[in-house]
């Protein structure tokens, strides 16, 4: 593991079986993933209402900025269509604070307070590390003893070395089965948790673009009107901009 500065000599006797271990292994690493893409996802939706909220007091802003403008004033039909637009983008932006709004009590906070569980279950599989580690040197400190010559002092620090490790040998056993048996658990309740976030994140979308529906259609019936299409305006701005560039306080000098 990366918080082990170091590497203690190998025992002969295998503490934990290689199985005990890819499992171990396995179910931390679904884990880690899943501790990071529930950040990425906080943060993917924190960007996401911000980004959200810009737009929405852009559009505002540029609704009133054109209801200020004297182009506007001088046509009174030109002015109610600025005047219905100023007035969706205003209903626009409250629904979609409604929508932010929502988005922080249903999706975010729960993400931000799930993401504050991990530091601790890291830890715990920090400790169980620690205790590993510990064991194995332990283990191998009573193998060399095992390994000495069978004389009454090598005899009574082999005893002693035993009894070093028993507690510490107990340790493990209860941190790795604690562990094995509840890293499951902790990955299955996410459906349970984080399932009616996810539910809360849709059906805030779908009530914020049914009200956005509404409100243009609104607006369309408001300013629907036979005109120019987009080409026809096109070439009527190209010809208007050439008459003003034919003016003599634009020449090129």
């Amino acid at each position: 593991m990366s918080w082990i500065p170091f590497k203690v000599s190998q025992p002969k006797k295998e503490v934990v079986s290689k199985t005990v271990e890819r499992d171990f292994e396995r179910e931390y690493e679904k884990l880690q993933k899943l501790e990071d893409q529930t950040k990425k996802l906080h943060k993917d939706l924190k960007k996401s209402t911000e980004a959200d909220i810009a737009m929405s007091k852009a559009a505002v802003k540029i609704a009133a900025d054109l209801r200020q403008n004297p182009v506007c004033e001088q046509d009174q039909g030109f002015l109610d269509s600025v005047a219905a637009l100023d007035t969706a983008m205003r209903r626009m932006d409250s629904f979609n604070q409604e929508k932010v709004n929502q988005y922080q009590k249903t999706v975010i906070e729960p993400l931000k307070k799930y993401s504050r569980v991990f530091p601790s279950l890291n830890m715990a599989v920090k400790r169980r590390e620690q205790a590993l580690q510990e064991y194995k040197r332990l283990q191998s400190k009573v193998e060399r003893f095992e390994d000495k010559e069978r004389t009454g002092p090598n005899m009574v620090k082999l005893h002693q070395a035993k009894e070093e490790l028993r507690p510490v040998r107990e340790e493990f056993e209860a941190k790795n089965k604690q562990l094995l048996e509840e890293m499951p658990k902790f990955y299955q309740s996410r459906i349970d948790y984080l399932q009616p976030s996810f539910e809360a994140l849709i059906r805030a979308q779908v009530v914020y673009f049914t009200e956005m529906h509404k409100i243009f259609s609104e607006l369309t019936e408001q300013i629907d009107q036979e005109g120019l299409t987009d080409e026809q305006r096109e070439r009527e701005n190209e010809a208007k901009l050439g008459e003003l560039r034919a003016l003599s306080i634009v020449a090129s000098d």
